[in-house]
């Protein structure tokens, strides 16, 4: 089976929206989700490619890229990248 395209792979993970929203319930349990003041708070957002954002942390420099739901907008799993 040949990899997904990455508009393929967008496509398949904004249809998984309702997981997403729960995985989000799980992740505010220990503090690692954001709404979108604590996200401006934390990271300054350098662009969306939905249903990721790609920011720098701000206590660090570092930059990486969070997940985010639409409704309600919030934002979790932050992965850092060395791009």
């Amino acid at each position: 089976m040949a990899p997904l395209s990455l508009d393929a792979a967008r496509a398949l993970l904004l249809a998984m929206d309702v997981p997403h929203t729960a995985l989000a319930a799980e992740l505010e349990k220990d503090g690692t989700l954001w709404d979108t003041d604590g996200l401006q708070d934390d990271f300054t957002v350098e662009g969306f490619a939905a249903p990721y954002v790609v920011v720098r942390r701000k206590s660090d420099g570092q930059r990486g890229t969070l997940m985010f739901t639409h409704n309600p907008r919030l934002y979790f799993a932050f992965s850092a990248t060395d791009l």
